[in-house]
């Protein structure tokens, strides 16, 4: 009785969270505008998605700084973990962490109108500029929270017989500690590109005119009205995530057999 409760219970949170997705994902073939009646399968909202240039520049704005940000904020991230681990002291890195918790536990609407009184206060025009800068900013915290993990589990002798053998700090860390926690990095990567993409608040606050993200973009538009093609717009993002989580658990599957073998 208990093994079925149990069953029932993790269906029906699942059931929760995937549903409107789902739902989503069917009424983006629906030939209707309505969301309240199903009149036939069709590809339309497809085609009108290939078409609308208002939404592919959002997207394209939203890919670049997610991928851009991502990048970087994985770059400085992974840097700060390994620092904050190797080179502080204990108080020191009790306050780094701490420090590192703030922007992750502040409302992001004080983000981002913190971030937006620096822009106008530092002169920088707001744009395409600011909004990158305004993602790497509070990406970083992430990475480094996904990455420090890794280098706990990290056996520093590895790392302390490479420079025993003579190999230089910076060698030692590129072939004996960073595949050792790049497990770790993927997913702040991962972790950093999500967030980019989903961010509304700080992205409002941030960018200028004439630079929209997706999120900008449907706010916009759900004042009026969703239109089908953010459904399919909607739909696409979604198995695109999805299909790039399947590939990168396999990878790593087939890296921990590999290693297993040996």
């Amino acid at each position: 009785m208990m093994r079925f409760l149990r069953r029932s219970y993790a269906m029906l949170i699942l059931g929760f969270l995937y549903l409107p997705i789902l739902i989503l994902i069917v009424f983006s073939f629906n030939a209707s505008k309505s969301r309240a009646t199903w009149e036939g399968f069709t590809l339309r909202w497809y085609g009108e998605l290939i078409e609308s240039e208002a939404i592919l520049d959002a997207l394209s704005n939203t890919l670049s700084v997610a991928v851009l940000s991502s990048l970087i904020a994985t770059v400085i991230g992974t840097l700060a973990a390994y620092a904050i681990y190797r080179e502080m002291g204990s108080w020191e890195r009790k306050l780094s962490m701490n420090l590192t918790y703030i922007p992750l536990l502040n409302p992001d609407i004080v983000t981002g109108i913190s971030l937006m009184l620096l822009f106008i206060f530092a002169g920088m025009k707001l744009g395409f500029g600011s909004l990158l800068l305004s993602h790497v900013i509070f990406n970083v915290p992430y990475v480094i929270l996904t990455v420090l993990p890794k280098l706990r589990q990290f056996d520093q002798h590895l790392y302390e017989a490479a420079l025993d053998l003579g190999a230089s700090p910076a060698y030692a860390f590129r072939h004996i500690v960073l595949p050792e926690i790049l497990p770790g990095i993927v997913t702040g990567a991962l972790f950093a590109f999500t967030l980019s993409v989903d961010d509304f608040v700080i992205s409002f606050f941030t960018t200028g005119s004439g630079v929209n993200n997706l999120s900008i973009l449907i706010y916009s538009m759900a004042r009026r009205g969703i239109h089908p093609t953010i459904n399919a717009l909607s739909t696409l993002l979604f198995l695109t995530v999805l299909v790039l989580l399947i590939a990168v658990n396999l990878r790593m599957e087939k890296k921990v057999k590999r290693e297993a073998r040996r």
